[in-house]
């Protein structure tokens, strides 16, 4: 598996389209909550240096299966907020988001020099075990504040200092 940087326009148009998909956009909170993200929305957002994003891919393979993200950079607070979809769900349950999370945990800690990344998951996706695969720690509950097809429903906060960080082995493969 490796991350690889988003470097052609069809790269941007992979994400771009797998975040307008609404099995992975109800989960997350981009672009001050516009459903259709473009292409070009993320090309700015990368510019601005607030967003890292990242494709991944299967293990041995060139062709990405889903993206991760560190988004929220702040270099002066040394702070980040981590997301990671799946696009191809064929490769659900293997593995792939966790050691993907764990991949770009170790970038922003040692490439950004970040001190602190945290993340939220909505209650009830089954996400959460990606969490706990790369050992964030839970630090609390947003309530009632994610709305999905008309129902509300709390963030569960976690976060990961630099020095609590131990990176998955390509291998590895905890399920």
């Amino acid at each position: 598996m490796q991350l690889k940087a988003l470097d052609s326009r069809e790269d941007f148009q992979l994400v771009a389209r797998w975040l307008t998909e609404k099995d992975n956009y109800q989960w997350l909170d981009l672009a001050d909550g516009h459903l259709r993200l473009s292409p070009e929305w993320l090309r700015i957002a990368m510019q601005r240096g607030t967003y890292v994003i990242r494709l991944f891919t299967s293990d041995g393979g060139e062709r990405p299966i889903g993206v991760v993200a560190l988004s929220n950079i702040n270099p002066h607070f040394k702070t980040a907020n981590l997301w990671v979809v799946l696009g191809d769900k064929l490769y659900a349950k293997q593995g792939y988001a966790s050691r993907a999370t764990s991949m770009m945990l170790t970038l922003g800690f040692t490439e950004l020099g970040l001190h602190s990344i945290h993340t939220w998951i909505v209650e009830h996706n089954p996400s959460i075990h990606v969490c706990e695969r790369v050992r964030f720690r839970p630090i609390g509950r947003q309530r009632q504040c994610h709305w999905i097809d008309g129902r509300a429903y709390d963030r569960l906060w976690f976060d990961l200092l630099a020095s609590e960080h131990e990176e998955m082995s390509n291998g590895e493969r905890t399920l």
